[in-house]
């Protein structure tokens, strides 16, 4: 079979599949309550960002959003930043969710390399969220306060963040795995008045107590009234590291509180839901605050529209609670699919367990990321020869650009015809730009499509829309998801300066990206690692797609230094496959693939050999750390390390700065 290029047809929807679709429902009742009928989904979207009032009004009573107070009007103003959507409206994320409780059945699945797999009912969920709720606001917790969990991927997470958001609290969440500092780093920002945390954890079979870790966090937060203790490692041994501690289970075994006489908190729409935080990578981690309705109609848009989502469907994403994936895995509960929550290494006790465990929950939906992709196919993992993957429907890539190659390896390792999407968002919406769209085509490495109400463009450096030419990715009309605020931020300054500094009045999201004549989107890496040569911007995604697609290499990374009277220097580090060395004939086959699938710009001036790429824990690779390291910024101040996979990645980069100092001598 001939290999897989950029923009070659995947995948195409049949009639019947085209029929079934949420996003034919939605036109089809759009048709016959509004009187709009759109001859592609072009003609929608295009409606859907320049019609914004009609379009979320729509949305809203689409779904059906329950709220106390009506809203006055969809859109108060549609400056950026600032934007005042739904002004009036009194209502409840966690109330939206829990509504389903009445409906009974599963809610989700929960599983770890702790724990057996167990099935949480909707009684259950609602039950235990009451409780908790209850509690907190026996111990004085009100809106606008902070709860902070220390907590992996596990049900007691998904409980605590919805108990919190029904009183009007505000949740935010770390994974355990985090270093001590970038979870102080966190905590303070937020001050919180509770922390739930664990005791520790099980990865790859391996036990991390992370008592001691707790206390070091607890003795730096003045804020923090009580701590909920959940004994997740040693559930027998319940003393606790420090002070003013509620068992979890003593919470769980107070008495019920019936639905009927549990009052949520009514709070407007832009009232805090949840705070994320930036990788942190470089600097303090930027807090992110998102809201209540923002995220409520957001995710009900993308997980019924754009991943083709509904009631008993089951949605599997691996990912921790220090990422936003977790937030959009519990979101599911919005429409009554049920989230598949797992706590442990995606590769033991063997390398496809992630496809055992798809297999065995008959998940429908399994989002994952290219690099994890890359590892199946380096390991020569082929899942269909193991499981039958019968419920199987959809896949999401995201977390960074993917290749020709990655969607490919579905099809023929996982299962035919399946309809595999490449998305885009981000922390900073909580949400996507651009990805899936079930009644469209799939092309290799192409995002399907801008997504319904997103006005997403490519501007050039004159704030011009463009079409097929690399610019900055914008959004210029206003989200409902957009944060309202960042945290400490109060003149808004830092805000504007992250998102509107470089165009006033147009979001900028800070990634190169492209859209073609038919809506397709491609991302082609961070504006602020893009690599600059003789004028030219290049998308490190670009390299990476070809590179990577050799057989030799296992991972790559690449920078652009800038050097005294404008010159610049272009290493490009490799990791090569198990038992490989890097020789002048495979430095050849890099250099002649980038120069013929590209152009002479996109080859490096050096390539070197390394044994691994420093990563994120949410497997983003770190080229402005490395960047900056190798232009001589001391390591603590240019990488937290605490936020990585590997910290040791970063060994070779320092040493090599050291060594080699004088670009200039290379350059």
């Amino acid at each position: 079979m001939a290999e897989l290029k950029e923009g070659d047809l995947i995948w195409q929807p049949d009639q019947a599949w085209l029929e079934n679709t949420n996003l034919k429902a939605f036109e089809r009742w759009l048709a016959e309550h509004r009187g709009l009928r759109f001859d592609n989904y072009e003609a929608l979207w295009q409606w859907s960002v320049t019609e914004l009032e009609q379009f979320w009004g729509a949305l809203w009573e689409y779904f059906d959003i329950k709220a106390s107070v009506p809203y006055e009007r969809v859109l108060g103003s549609r400056e950026m930043p600032g934007a005042d959507w739904f002004p009036g409206a009194r209502l409840n994320w966690a109330e939206n969710l829990l509504r389903h409780e009445a409906g009974g059945g599963t809610a989700l699945v929960h599983l770890s390399e702790l724990r057996p797999r167990a099935e949480l009912s909707w009684t259950e969920l609602g039950d235990s969220a009451r409780k908790l709720a209850t509690w907190l606001r026996e111990q004085g917790v009100r809106p606008g306060d902070v709860v902070a969990a220390y907590l992996p991927n596990i049900v007691e997470a998904a409980i605590g963040v919805i108990a919190t958001t029904s009183i009007g609290a505000v949740w935010s969440s770390v994974s355990p795995d985090f270093g001590t500092r970038n979870v102080v780093d966190r905590f303070t920002q937020l001050r919180p008045k509770v922390v739930l945390s664990v005791d520790g954890y099980r990865y790859r079979g391996r036990d991390f107590d992370r008592r001691g870790e707790l206390q070091s966090i607890i003795a730096e937060l003045d804020s923090v009234e009580h701590v909920i203790y959940v004994p997740y490692l040693n559930p027998d041994d319940t003393s606790a590291p420090v002070a003013n501690v509620t068992l979890w289970n003593d919470i769980m075994q107070r008495p019920s509180v019936p639905a009927a006489s549990f009052q949520f908190e009514q709070v407007p729409f832009k009232h805090p839901l949840w705070i994320l935080f930036s990788s942190g990578t470089t600097g303090l981690p930027k807090g992110i605050v998102h809201c209540h309705g923002g995220l409520l109609i957001e995710h009900l848009k993308l997980i019924t529209f754009h991943k083709d989502l509904r009631a008993g469907d089951r949605m599997f994403f691996f990912t921790t609670t220090g990422w936003m994936m977790w937030n959009f895995l519990i979101d599911a509960l919005l429409v009554r699919a049920e989230p598949v929550l797992f706590d442990g290494n995606p590769a033991h006790p063997c390398q496809d367990e992630l496809w055992r465990i798809a297999d065995e929950n008959e998940v429908v939906f399994f989002g994952t990321s290219p690099t994890y992709v890359q590892m199946m196919q380096q390991a020569g993992v082929r899942p269909k020869d193991h499981y039958k993957l019968e419920k199987l429907r959809g896949i999401m890539l995201a977390g960074s650009p993917s290749t020709p190659s990655h969607m490919a390896w579905f099809d023929g390792a996982v299962k035919e015809n399946l309809w595999v999407a490449t998305s885009t968002g981000g922390t900073d919406i909580c949400s996507g730009f651009c990805g899936g769209c079930p009644t469209l085509p799939s092309y290799a490495s192409e995002m399907q499509s801008r997504h319904l109400g997103v006005d997403l463009h490519a501007f050039n450096d004159a704030g011009e829309k463009v079409v097929n030419e690399v610019g900055e990715m914008v959004v210029t009309s206003p989200m409902p998801s957009m944060p309202v605020m960042l945290l400490n931020d109060p003149d808004f300054s830092r805000y504007k300066e992250t998102y509107f500094d470089d165009f006033p009045g147009v979001w900028r999201q800070g990634d190169y990206f492209r859209v073609n004549e038919r809506g397709g989107c491609f991302v082609l890496g961070r504006s602020d690692s893009t690599l600059n040569r003789y004028g030219v911007r290049i998308g490190t995604a670009e390299i990476y797609r070809c590179v990577e697609a050799l057989p030799e290499v296992a991972d790559s990374l690449i920078v652009n230094l800038d050097l005294p009277g404008g010159r610049f220097f272009m290493p490009l580090f490799v990791k090569l496959k198990d038992g490989l060395e890097l020789t002048d004939e495979i430095r050849k086959k890099i250099c002649d693939r980038l120069r013929q699938e590209y152009s002479p710009r996109h080859v490096p001036d050096e390539i070197y050999q390394v044994d691994a790429i420093p990563m994120t824990l949410s497997g983003k690779k770190m080229e402005v750390p490395v960047r900056k390291i190798l232009m001589g910024t001391p390591p603590d101040q240019a990488a937290k390390t605490g936020v990585m996979v590997d910290p040791a990645a970063l060994d070779y980069f320092i040493r090599f700065a050291e060594e080699q100092r004088d670009y200039s001598l290379t350059a």
